[in-house]
């Protein structure tokens, strides 16, 4: 199975003398870095959660300086922070494409302050679990990657218990391992059952304060762990449409759990049977599909429209002068509510789709259609040129 951005890391290393490469953990990156890494001059990958790797790097500039002319991979970058500086006076001295691919586990904005010192020289990709197109070209089912998620382990075990297992373990990790490791002060017991509650609110308008005294925890404790969440690339925060309509719009951020599997592995959701009789099956299918969605067309600025007497449309897509509405329906006869037909007239009548689980989609008014989320992901190519 394919990653789609190979022939993007590979232009990138062409191009600039450090990329890096940020996701979670487990979805991939140092699979493909390894393949990336097959190059005529060779390449050198530490990986510095490994002792022995790090004791490499006791002195880094005498052990680097030599490998000029190789790629270096350096695997969860983010345990080192001190490492910036060598590298850019490393790139500084022999300033060619193709130095370093840096991996982390962390986004940019958990470690910003550490890469300061490499701007300039450093380009950033996102690596997510894997696509709907990319598990539907390696013959996986739809219905299997919202059950299970994208992450490769979860995606291809051999059973839906194996799957869930694998997710459970995933966030034990997390939680007592990863979230430690970048620095941030939580409390684990609290910040457990903080993560659980998140579960229970996929897709919905978060209420601080009601959030904070359900998780016995402070108003500014909740939206730490939920920024801790976010910059771990578990948790979507979709911010509201802030057009000056002459409508009272709210002004709470929506939440998403990013992959569909690890949703429903905090919900203990272990099959599709289990998944279909769920009150959250609603909500997970938005959820899925929007990220899919956000996956294709990375340079457009997500929101949603709702104002406060109930007017409301799940996701409006702005790129540039483009501008896409998207409502998600989890049936295979889907109907708009009044509620969405008013968004439409409050955002000048753009261009709309109502996603639902069909084999392909029809025409319902002039400017609306339903589509199926791959005929839609399809549409979306244009917006990437």
């Amino acid at each position: 199975m394919r990653r789609e951005c190979e022939p993007v890391l590979q232009k990138d290393l062409e191009e600039v003398p450090v990329v890096a490469l940020l996701g979670p953990r487990q979805c991939g990156k140092t699979t493909l870095a390894k393949i990336l890494a097959t190059s005529p001059r060779g390449a050198v990958y530490l990986d510095l959660e490994r002792p022995s790797d790090l004791r490499k790097l006791s002195d880094p500039e005498l052990f680097l300086g030599p490998l000029a002319d190789r790629l270096v991979i350096l695997d969860e970058i983010q345990r080192v922070p001190d490492l910036f500086p060598v590298l850019r006076s490393l790139v500084d001295q022999h300033r060619h494409p193709g130095r370093f691919l840096l991996l982390g586990s962390a986004s940019r904005d958990l470690f910003r302050q550490s890469s300061e010192s490499l701007a300039g020289r450093i380009r950033y990709r996102e690596l997510t679990p894997f696509t709907l197109p990319e598990i539907l070209e390696g013959k996986v089912s739809l219905e299997a990657h919202w059950l299970r998620g994208g992450f490769p382990d979860s995606l291809l075990a051999s059973s839906d218990p194996a799957s869930l297992r694998w997710r459970e373990d995933f966030l034990r990790t997390f939680l007592e391992r990863d979230v430690p490791s970048f620095g941030v002060e939580v409390r684990l017991p609290l910040f457990e059952r903080f993560v659980r509650m998140l579960a229970h609110l996929h897709g919905q308008i978060l209420n601080w304060s009601r959030l904070a005294e359900s998780a016995a925890v402070s108003v500014p404790t909740a939206k730490h762990y939920a920024e801790l969440l976010e910059k771990s690339f578990l948790v979507r925060l979709l911010a509201p449409h802030e057009a000056n309509l002459g409508k009272r719009l709210v002004k709470s951020p929506k939440v998403y759990w990013r992959d569909s599997g690890v949703v429903h592995a905090l919900l203990e959701i272990e099959g599709l049977e289990d998944l279909q009789g769920h009150p959250v099956v609603g909500a997970s299918w938005e959820g899925y599909a929007m990220e899919e969605i956000l996956r294709a067309v990375p340079r457009a600025q997500p929101t949603f429209y709702r104002t406060q007497s109930g007017t409301e449309i799940d996701l409006v897509l702005t790129q540039g002068t483009r501008r896409l509405a998207v409502e998600f329906k989890r049936s295979s006869a889907p109907e708009a509510t009044r509620g969405f037909w008013q968004g439409l007239e409050d955002l000048g009548k753009p261009q709309a789709r109502i996603v639902a689980p069909v084999e392909s989609g029809w025409p319902l008014a002039d400017h609306v259609q339903v589509v199926s989320l791959p005929e839609l992901l399809a549409e979306l190519k244009d917006w990437r040129s």
